[in-house]
């Protein structure tokens, strides 16, 4: 394996690990939350900002859970189409899939930039101190980190293709279903 490849897997399982610290501990914010807002409802002091927070704490687990996925290449795919190809056309097929995908979230991250520029000045409603654009900020964001875990998640990709023959395409193997994209 050369430095190139090397650098790009430490990178990846870098990045792996920081989206997986992010990602649980939006999880365990998230509960937390949630669970306090139950139980001051329950005492009869409902928190005015607790739907506000809630609403953005889920999106920003659901983009860097998708960043996430992405890296470890357990998003929604093609994978049986392509290796279900001659391999010759393989390489083909995965480029213009991942053309369309990048030129999407390039795409995404530009128009997500745009907005936040647009909402400047904005604060949330129940909390007047914290600025919309800080909620709004993990669009761009996450839509530049998608694109960064699909190019750092190709290479392995490819080199799973490259040893498929396509005739032993079976559920769970790179089919874009989780079973058989978790394992690291």
């Amino acid at each position: 394996m050369g430095s190139l490849a090397r650098t790009s897997q430490r990178a990846s399982r870098a990045l792996e690990r920081l989206l997986e610290i992010g990602v649980v501990g939006l999880i365990v914010a998230l509960t937390v939350v949630v669970v306090v807002a139950v139980v001051y409802r329950k005492l009869g002091h409902s928190l005015a900002w607790y739907d506000e927070v809630a609403s953005v704490m889920l999106a920003w687990l659901t983009y860097y859970g998708a960043c996430l996925a992405a890296l470890k290449r357990a998003h929604i795919g093609f994978d049986g189409i392509i290796r279900a190809v001659p391999r010759a056309w393989r390489l083909v097929f995965v480029a213009i899939s991942e053309i369309c995908v990048i030129s999407f979230f390039a795409i995404l991250a530009w128009t997500g930039w745009v907005v936040m520029l647009v909402l400047e000045g904005d604060t949330l409603v129940s909390l007047p101190g914290v600025s919309v654009q800080i909620t709004q900020s993990v669009i761009p964001i996450s839509a530049a980190l998608f694109i960064v875990c699909e190019v750092l998640s190709l290479p392995g990709y490819l080199r799973d293709l490259d040893s498929s023959t396509g005739d032993d395409f079976s559920p769970g193997d790179g089919d874009g279903s989780l079973e058989g994209n978790l394992a690291p």
